[in-house]
């Protein structure tokens, strides 16, 4: 059997290629910070937003001839990271929650009802009673479709038409659902100093 030799034009095809792969896959890394940043607003936990980078990273490795070249890398690395959350959590909510309901569900109600007499709390406790993990875990609580648009406007800087392109939803529905997002995280966040 004789193999066939790759002429000039097929050579320097295989290496045009290898060049922009190297590239696009240092284009990529020098946004993982970036990346990791929006995955950690998105993600309940470090190691889920880790995971969740990862998965990204890797499909964008696999699908990197998908790419424009020229246009945003990171709105198409953020919209593969959108996507790959909003998987995350369509299967979650399929599998349901099998934990009892016991007393301790209702703390936050009974806590509510007795501070009700302690209508105006001064300003510097509640901020004192906000760390920053509290805001991460209030804004873990909004709902998925909702939270991602909050952290693509207001965390990750986009503007209403890039979070609807990396969503592929109108802006319209980007709009209002940040404004509902919004008011889910106040009230999270209401909850949470009431609460502690």
């Amino acid at each position: 059997m004789s193999e066939s030799v790759p002429t000039a034009a097929e050579t320097r095809r295989i290496a045009e290629e290898a060049r922009d792969r190297v590239r696009f896959e240092e284009e990529a890394l020098q946004l993982s910070d970036q990346v990791y940043r929006v995955a950690r607003r998105l993600a309940g936990s470090r190691e889920e937003a880790e995971d969740l980078v990862q998965d990204t990273y890797a499909r964008a490795f696999r699908s990197w001839q998908q790419f424009t070249p020229g246009t945003n890398l990171r709105a198409w690395l953020l919209r593969i990271l959108t996507n790959l959350n909003i998987d995350h959590g369509r299967r979650q909510q399929r599998s349901p929650d099998t934990q009892p309901l016991e007393e301790g569900d209702y703390f936050l109600y009974n806590k509510l009802e007795s501070s009700i007499a302690d209508e105006n709390p001064d300003e510097e406790r509640v901020i004192e009673r906000l760390s920053q993990n509290s805001v991460v875990d209030a804004l873990s609580e909004v709902p998925h479709d909702f939270r991602d648009v909050l952290v693509l406007v207001d965390i990750g800087e986009f503007s209403y038409a890039e979070a609807a392109q990396i969503l592929d939803i109108p802006i319209g529905t980007v709009m209002s659902r940040l404004h509902r997002a919004r008011r889910a995280l106040k009230q999270n966040l209401a909850d949470r100093t009431v609460v502690s």
